[in-house]
């Protein structure tokens, strides 16, 4: 994993897909951990973390770590998600955040030198063009270590640089007896929080639930 020290860095966490390629790979990630290794890497700017939100559920397994991440550090962008009946009658839920992080990568892209991606999807083979095109080095952190493979094989001949996530995982994995309590403490937990807190829908854009 090659940075400049002088690079102005911003991280671009596509939730599910992050959450889900963790959980392929068995371990879960400590985001204080991640935080640092990357503040080492150079000048982080700026830290984002995209996800979908069920607004209508009193209480979503999701929330303690948005608002951990809330207060430790990272931006958080959320959106609510929608639901839908297909032409079969199956209810579905969908909380695609591509849009927002896209947007968000242009805007403020000026500012920064290295993209870090945390996305496998081919969908932002075009966004990673782009931000090269201004000049900016872009890096895609996923996994080939999977079958099928997380990462697009587009997105990672896209990028100029791919980080297995399974070569970070020393780095940025949580022990899990250091674990902190569910109950709040969001500010001030012991080491981090775990990848594993999020709700089963984190796992897909796109869920399917039979009527």
């Amino acid at each position: 994993m090659h940075f400049y020290q002088n690079e102005r860095i911003a991280l671009f966490i596509d939730g599910a897909n992050l959450y889900a390629t963790a959980k392929s790979l068995g371990f879960d990630i400590d985001y204080k951990r991640l935080l640092a290794l990357f503040r080492q890497k150079g000048q982080l700017v700026r830290a984002l973390y995209y996800t979908a939100l069920a607004e209508d559920q009193e209480y979503s397994s999701i929330r303690p770590l948005i608002d951990w991440l809330d207060y430790n550090g990272f931006t958080m962008v959320t959106k609510p998600t929608k639901e839908f009946t297909d032409a079969s009658g199956r209810r579905k839920v969908k909380g695609n955040m591509d849009i927002e992080l896209t947007v968000d990568a242009m805007r403020l892209a000026e500012n920064l030198d290295h993209v870090v991606l945390f996305s496998g999807d081919g969908d932002f083979r075009s966004l990673v063009a782009a931000l090269q095109q201004m000049g900016k080095r872009v890096s895609v952190v996923s996994t080939l270590q999977t079958q099928p493979p997380m990462v697009a094989d587009e997105l990672r001949r896209q990028a100029d640089q791919f980080v297995d996530l399974a070569d970070l995982e020393q780095l940025i994995c949580r022990d899990p007896a250091t674990r902190p309590a569910r109950e709040g403490r969001f500010g001030g937990g012991r080491g981090g929080y775990s990848s594993r807190e999020p709700a089963s829908f984190q796992d897909n854009d796109d869920l399917s639930e039979e009527v």
